[in-house]
């Protein structure tokens, strides 16, 4: 099967499904759109999400509805004088602290113009409170809604307990003693370093979301009622928490009557104009690879880099995460395009292969030579994530983001005892008659330990790793190896801290980002911004050549599905982390990975 076959069959389905309408194309919206210099309300509608890359399969999310796109409409909806204010649908969705922070910021630059802002919710946790209460001017509930501030904790699983009931034996090693990654199979409970790092960045988040809370609404007195939730929708408007109660219909008539404006321009998510569904010229260019109008132009590329480090897609805990072959393609490519005056790596990564993090760190260096690159921490840059990022120009990073934990772990799980238990033996033949050389020779296997000379040799080895990785911070930073080490032995910082630390330049969010890259590349507010990724075709994601045969096709979609089989048994929110640890199952003895976790909502 070619590939102009399959675009010829794509194409003949999307006619097929023309005549169907676009969502918001109904009486309920077209009577509201306002005429060209007619004042208008905006909807953001954020209820169906907003990631931060493009991809998803065959047909990819339009590049206005990411993160990126969310931003750049909140941007453009401020400097338009016809805006008359804001709604915002978050419905049920979730967000992490360091995108709630920054909505939250850009939402308030409406509330300072002397626009009302409107917000409504099916539900708040303590992140997406924190939008609402920066952001909104009146906050609504669904009255069968609730208000889950709760403030910040942390758990943390240990199974070495399990682990040696079932004869199973861990041979796991650290550099940096903040780096707890092999703790929960290695100890009965967190280390008092581990305890701490953790619990001084919980502890800068937590102030910063107070702080935050506190500035956006000090006649309230919020701080002290804010974590004392789970609040039912009636207790969290007596709180203060929200505003009213009620359907999203009666929140937008609400903004309505306080604007006194009806026209409504949808301008992001589903029901807006740009990317609100697919058309057959979207189709094309998705499949041919087609760029925007913004091609040839001078512009800033926005490259998004969310989860976990690898070298390549492929293996049964890999996700669609980060991978050193298809991000330097990119980079190379945007390194070459002379209408890209200046990169923004949009990054959200917990780590993962040392190997590939230092290859992405390589070219990212090489591109900065040629033009500037801001480095724009979401939720985290931690550990290889962080690795990647500072061979950026310049880092921003909000107060909630988690940066640092710049050390190394690794190590295997040794199942020979347990088959032992039930009768099974495992025997190495060495082909060194050397008494250590069956050891050395074994040293990945799950049935035998490390012996004390082998586990030497792995620790130096992961030394080197640390070493190495100290040196990049230091060289990509102009900073003396001495300060890096202070700030390093894989303690995890918030965005606050790591600023202090010297880890991250600035304080801020995409947008702010944005405006720096701007500045450097001496380009205008109006500059046109792409979203940028990698251009392989179908046939390249599938790892087959263009004259692949029907069966080898079906084969090799076949052997995707089942490489991301595991992976998909995992919590969602969980898989970037259990991604890092990927190269441990891939033959790499080493990770730089963030050692646990973090779900901020």
């Amino acid at each position: 099967m070619k590939l102009s076959h399959a675009l010829l069959f794509v194409v003949a389905v999307a006619l097929g499904c023309s005549g169907r309408p676009r969502h918001g194309s109904g009486k309920g919206s077209a009577g509201n759109e306002p005429a060209e210099k007619e004042r208008r309300l905006i909807e953001i509608d954020l209820s169906a999400g907003f990631p931060e890359v493009t991809r998803g399969g065959l047909f990819q999310l339009p590049a206005a509805r990411t993160y990126t796109g969310l931003v750049r409409s909140l941007e453009r909806a401020l400097d338009d004088s016809l805006t008359a204010g804001v709604f915002v649908n978050l419905g049920a969705q979730g967000v992490d602290y360091a995108r709630a922070q920054e909505l939250g910021e850009l939402l308030g630059r409406f509330r300072k113009k002397g626009l009302n802002v409107v917000c409504h919710a099916h539900g708040y946790t303590n992140a997406s409170s924190l939008l609402a209460l920066e952001g909104c001017s009146r906050i609504w509930l669904s009255r069968a809604g609730s208000v889950e501030t709760v403030g910040l904790a942390a758990q943390l699983i240990h199974v070495k307990g399990l682990l040696d009931r079932l004869k199973i034996d861990v041979d796991f090693l650290h550099v940096g003693k903040f780096k707890s990654g092999a703790e929960p199979m290695t100890r009965e409970e967190p280390s008092e370093n581990a305890r701490e790092a953790l619990k001084s960045t919980l502890g800068s988040i937590r102030q910063s979301w107070l702080d935050g809370a506190d500035a956006a609404r000090p006649d309230h007195s919020l701080r002290e009622r804010l974590e004392q939730g789970p609040y039912s929708p009636e207790e969290a408007r007596v709180a203060g928490v929200v505003d009213a109660l009620g359907y999203e219909s009666e929140a937008l008539a609400e903004l309505k009557t306080l604007s006194k404006v009806k026209a409504l321009s949808h301008v992001f998510g589903p029901g807006s104009k740009k990317g609100g569904g697919f058309e057959i010229g979207d189709l094309v260019r998705i499949l041919t690879g087609g760029d925007d109008e913004s091609q040839g132009k001078p512009h800033i590329a926005v490259v998004p880099a969310e989860g976990a480090i690898g070298m390549d897609a492929g293996g049964p805990l890999d996700g669609p995460g980060i991978t050193a072959q298809s991000l330097n393609r990119t980079l190379k490519r945007l390194a070459d395009d002379d209408s890209v005056k200046a990169v923004v790596l949009r990054i959200d990564s917990p780590g993962g292969s040392p190997l590939a993090s230092d290859l992405i760190w390589h070219e990212l260096m090489e591109l900065r030579k040629k033009k500037p690159i801001i480095a724009s921490v979401g939720g985290m840059a931690a550990s290889g994530g962080y690795y990647i990022a500072c061979g950026a120009t310049r880092v921003v990073a909000e107060p909630t983001s988690i940066v640092g934990s710049i050390g190394v772990f690794g190590g295997k799980i040794v199942i020979g005892p347990a088959l032992h238990e039930v009768g099974i033996n495992a025997f190495t033949v060495a082909a060194n008659p050397d008494p250590a050389g069956a050891a050395r020779a074994a040293y990945l296997s799950p049935f035998s330990p490390w012996d004390d000379a082998t586990r030497a040799r792995v620790m130096a080895h992961m030394q080197s790793i640390y070493d190495l990785f100290v040196a990049r911070v230091a060289e990509a930073r102009k900073l003396p190896e001495d300060a890096v080490r202070k700030s390093a032995e894989g303690r995890i910082w918030s965005g606050t801290q790591g600023k202090e630390q010297g880890l991250v330049d600035e304080l801020g969010g995409l947008s702010r980002a944005l405006e720096i890259a701007r500045k450097m590349a001496s380009l205008g507010r109006d500059t046109p911004v792409t979203v940028e990724g990698p251009k392989d075709g179908l046939l390249d994601m599938l790892l087959v050549g263009d004259d692949a045969s029907s069966a080898q096709v079906s084969a090799a979609v076949a052997r995707f599905e089942s490489d991301h089989a595991l992976l998909a048994a995992v919590p969602a929110e969980l898989r970037s982390s259990v991604a890092a640890l990927s190269p441990l199952a891939r033959g790499e003895n080493a990770v730089l990975a963030l050692p646990f976790s973090v779900i901020l909502k």
